[in-house]
């Protein structure tokens, strides 16, 4: 039978420390709810900030802002968005693309086939390559990169001609769209390796060790036991890295020739993106044509929610198939 044990001003001990409980339960719902009124507070200013920004040279746009393909708002007021948000999602989905089964395949290496001795450090420089400097892979890219995929993209272009991807004609290789996705996959590979990495690291052991002891072999229990656990870490990671690449800046700006069209042909020198755009126009721009960048600026912030709303959507559901499983 418990009995409560009197403190020294007399109460019971019992309910002084369930009442601190309170309180520190109390105060943390308080920091809890606050960061996240603080976090949306940020995200409805920046919003507020950008429609209020965009509206004037909105108005005085003289064609569609949604489906012009021309970019002139310093000199026609004639401009739109559709080729930049074009560039911006087919760059960053080839780059996601390149960059996702790498990672993965990182990712696994350094948790589940490398020595201990090796993947450690190898993890540190995984983690180390997203500290580069965007410009730094912007200079890479285009001093030898551009140059090195030009003889592969003439190759692509001559036998693979067929396919829309590796279409066109005249110049092909240079700067290109397929370049620009090089450079955002070496970007984003390491955030989306890092995050892999450490979820499959915490894939239940006892589920591995069934598996190997019932006979699996090392890849078939990381397809049994690890790849159906971490799925929804790689997806978050993957869209961790398709946002960092829709919004990167100084490397596809090196490397894009700033054309406002829209075509597939990523192998000849078409292409440009929102953020491309926003750095190389920035400084000479008008008041109209600062406000076109920032309508700009707002369509990239649109799609990027709408990305990451996605992905939250397939997580939670492919969560609900595993509780269903289960």
């Amino acid at each position: 039978m418990a009995t409560n044990v009197r403190t020294r001003d007399g109460g019971p001990a019992t309910s002084r420390s369930a009442s601190r409980r309170s309180h520190g339960e109390g105060l943390f719902r308080f920091l809890a709810t606050g960061a996240g009124v603080v976090l949306l507070a940020i995200m409805a200013a920046i919003a507020v900030f950008l429609i209020g920004e965009a509206i004037p040279a909105l108005r005085a746009n003289q064609a569609n802002f949604f489906t012009e393909l021309t970019w002139d708002p310093n000199g026609q007021q004639v401009f739109g968005i559709a080729a930049l948000a074009f560039g911006t999602v087919l760059s960053s989905a080839l780059a996601l693309v390149i960059a996702t089964p790498i990672a993965v395949g990182v990712a696994l290496f350094i948790s589940h086939y490398a020595p201990r001795k090796l993947a450690a450090p190898l993890g540190y420089l995984i983690d180390l390559l997203a500290a580069v400097p965007s410009v730094v892979y912007g200079l890479w890219g285009l001093a030898f990169l551009v140059p090195l995929i030009r003889t592969p993209s003439q190759w692509l272009n001559e036998h693979l001609g067929w396919f829309p991807l590796f279409a066109g004609e005249g110049a092909i290789g240079g700067k290109t769209m397929v370049a620009g996705s090089i450079v955002l996959a070496i970007m984003i590979l390491p955030i989306i390796a890092a995050i892999s990495r450490e979820v499959f690291l915490q894939a239940p052991k006892m589920n591995e060790e069934a598996a190997l002891a019932l006979g699996a072999t090392r890849w078939e229990m990381i397809r049994m036991a690890v790849l159906p656990f971490g799925r929804p870490g790689v997806i978050s990671a993957a869209m961790l890295g398709l946002g960092r690449a829709m919004g990167e800046t100084i490397a596809v700006a090196l490397i894009f020739p700033a054309t406002f069209d829209i075509t597939f042909e990523i192998l000849t020198p078409h292409a440009n993106s929102i953020a491309a755009n926003i750095a190389n126009g920035f400084g000479e721009a008008t008041q109209i044509g600062r406000g076109a960048l920032i309508a700009s600026g707002l369509v990239l912030f649109v799609i990027t929610l709408l990305v990451n709303m996605g992905a939250r959507l397939i997580i939670n559901r492919r969560k609900e198939y595993a509780r269903a499983g289960a």
